[in-house]
């Protein structure tokens, strides 16, 4: 029921910055939790950060300072705004988005992701 299309991906020297977007398509964004997680080659998908419906934000402890998340409801969309980036940070980003509903399963999208490639 939830489309999501993630953009901004790029490769980018250490130490630079890059922001990521991603648009859901659809009426529900304004209530949605959204998220975003990394994926590296032959490694497991990582949670990112989130942002609440809320406006509450949460960050894994690898890019806690450097990385920052955040929402505009009127746009649909969820930003991660990224600095000081690191080999580290190479992996593919997807958004994710969940509605949680009491009666029946909960609304969930995930993007196709885009890609963040910081060389060594």
């Amino acid at each position: 029921q939830v489309q999501l299309v993630e953009s901004g991906g790029d490769l980018v020297q250490p130490g630079g910055s890059l922001r990521l977007s991603c648009v859901l398509s659809g009426s529900i964004f304004r209530l949605t939790g959204m998220y975003w997680y990394r994926q590296a080659p032959g490694k497991q998908r990582e949670l990112v950060a989130s942002v609440s419906s809320g406006n509450a934000t949460n960050y894994a402890d690898s890019v806690k300072g450097r990385f920052t998340i955040s929402r505009d409801n009127a746009k649909s969309t969820v930003y991660l705004q990224m600095s000081h980036l690191q080999p580290d940070d190479t992996a593919i980003y997807y958004c994710h988005s969940r509605l949680r509903r009491t009666m029946g399963p909960d609304i969930v999208g995930w993007g196709q992701g885009t890609a963040v490639t910081v060389p060594s």
